[in-house]
């Protein structure tokens, strides 16, 4: 039981050293753009290109790394972001550093499908416990991703800030080779047993309201990430902060957000339709809010903490809506979320950049809201096809009334 519960560590610490080489980008971009010698908004790509290459390899290399010992994949993929880290600290051109931010990216999907189904199955198969054991693993191993913003990102930015910034790549790459070592420690050999066909989990993309669903979520995550990918930015030039204040509101973000998932997660359980129609909302209210105190430096701080409470229940919220047109192939169906999310971080930050550079971080909020408008009106169209489609009798109703009326006198 103890070394079972050390692999599930393990893992959510591997989750954390990814999210952490993913996200920790964002809070030192502006000491990036500086030492790459490039401007803001090509620095910018540096988080768009990670997210869309997840976006465009996600499913298809979850699917062939299907067959392969999940031992392997866990400790390939782990080992890839720890060198693609150690090659952050060391280098100084912007085509090696976006070449190593590519890399890495190919494998983000990978880790994070077979992490989670690892952890569950290490619970049932080593200690026979039921399928709530399962849910606590792979829960534990997905609290690495709210760490990762919590801790990781804002702890990047001190060492950036405070040190250097190999200093803040080096930490990154330790994070990933410990949690690397703890996989080749720990964790036994895993072969693949029966294996789903790929015609079986293609399936669910002949719906028309999963791709209602998909679009939600590009244009959600596009919604979050269009500002939050240039949060260092705004606070520098709009909130007029320092690197130190920038670090401490990266913290205090990440923190609330861990409370926010938990509470957005309660919500969820009460009613997903009514949870999942209010979050573009909140993001399009909390987008006036920055908006409107940007300039202010104490309100700014109180205003940071609501919109890390609200960009928190994007993850859990867009994973259940999504979900829900994937029950026939529900890791197939997670697979197309992180790909799909991906897109929409590439699509954000795209998007904020060419704002930022055209018009500068004050109107970035404007951005989100747009975003966030768009993705509520998809939504209420996904749900338009669930009415529509209980006032329309099925084809065997239809065929029964008929017959009923035929043989009435």
């Amino acid at each position: 039981m103890r070394k079972t519960s050390a692999v599930v560590l393990v893992l959510a610490l591997g989750v954390f050293g990814i999210i952490t080489t993913e996200m920790g980008i964002v809070g030192v971009l502006p000491q990036l753009s500086a030492e790459l010698g490039v401007p803001p908004s090509t620095a910018g790509w540096l988080v768009g290109a990670f997210a869309l290459v997840i976006a465009v390899t996600g499913p298809f290399t979850t699917l062939l790394a299907s067959g392969i010992d999940r031992k392997k994949v866990l400790a390939a993929s782990i080992a890839v972001f720890a060198l693609s880290n150690a090659v952050y600290a060391l280098t100084t051109q912007y085509e090696v550093m976006l070449a190593f931010r590519i890399i890495p990216a190919v494998f983000h999907p990978v880790f994070f499908s077979v992490a989670l189904a690892t952890a569950a199955r290490m619970v049932v198969t080593k200690d026979g416990e039921d399928a709530k054991a399962a849910t606590r693993a792979t829960t534990t191993v997905f609290a690495g991703v709210t760490v990762g913003f919590a801790f990781g990102v804002p702890l990047t930015s001190h060492l950036a800030g405070h040190l250097s910034l190999p200093a803040a790549f080096w930490f990154g790459a330790l994070v990933n080779l410990i949690a690397l070592l703890g996989i080749l420690r720990l964790l036994p050999s895993l072969p693949v047993g029966q294996r789903v066909s790929y015609g079986a989990q293609l399936s669910v993309l002949r719906q028309p309201r999963m791709w209602l669903a998909i679009t939600s979520v590009v244009l959600i995550f596009a919604a979050m990430f269009s500002v939050y990918g240039y949060f260092a930015e705004y606070l520098g030039q709009v909130t007029d902060m320092d690197g130190s204040w920038v670090s401490a509101m990266l913290m205090a973000f990440g923190i609330v957000m861990i409370l926010g998932n938990f509470a957005f997660g309660s919500l969820l359980q009460r009613n997903l339709v009514r949870t999942a129609l209010a979050y573009p909302a909140l993001c399009l209210l909390v987008y006036v809010l920055v908006y409107a105190i940007g300039p202010r430096f104490v309100p700014m701080v109180l205003g940071i903490l609501v919109w890390g409470a609200v960009h928190s229940g994007g993850l859990i919220v867009t994973q259940s809506w999504l979900g829900r047109d994937a029950r026939d192939a529900p890791e197939f169906g997670n697979s197309l979320f992180i790909s799909f999310s991906n897109l929409g971080i590439t699509l954000g930050t795209a998007a904020g950049g060419w704002v930022l550079s055209a018009a500068g971080a004050r109107r970035l909020p404007w951005v989100g809201a747009g975003f966030a408008i768009a993705a509520l009106v998809v939504m209420l169209v996904r749900l338009s096809l669930d009415r529509a489609g209980r006032r329309t009798p099925q084809s065997g109703e239809v065929a029964a009334s008929h017959a009923a009326v035929r043989a009435a006198p």
